[in-house]
């Protein structure tokens, strides 16, 4: 499977029900392992962002549909990167001419 890395803020409507959000991240669990994919780590942070979500997906695919349902809700805002776990990085980098 593919890693995923989204940051996450808040929008006013996801602040305003911050207290419901536990049961948001419950649902968004559920609905990511319904698509075959996984949360693997949640962290709440302090700065710039508000959430870092680690997860996985089996493609692209998978990750837009699970990132673009978060967003269709109106309580986050999400930038995602594909991850490349370090076996992968040193691949890529070798295969450099």
């Amino acid at each position: 499977m593919t890693t995923y890395i989204a940051l996450i803020n808040y929008t006013d409507q996801g602040i305003r029900a911050v207290r419901e959000s536990p049961k948001r991240l419950d649902a968004s669990r559920a609905a990511l392992r319904e698509m075959g994919g996984e949360v693997k780590a949640f962290y709440m942070t302090m700065g710039d962002i508000d959430i870092v979500l680690v997860f996985e997906a089996p493609d692209d695919a998978v990750a837009a549909r699970f990132i673009l349902m978060l967003g269709a809700l109106g309580n986050v805002r999400t930038k995602t990167m594909k991850a490349f776990p370090e076996a992968a990085y040193r691949e890529i980098v070798a295969s450099l001419a």
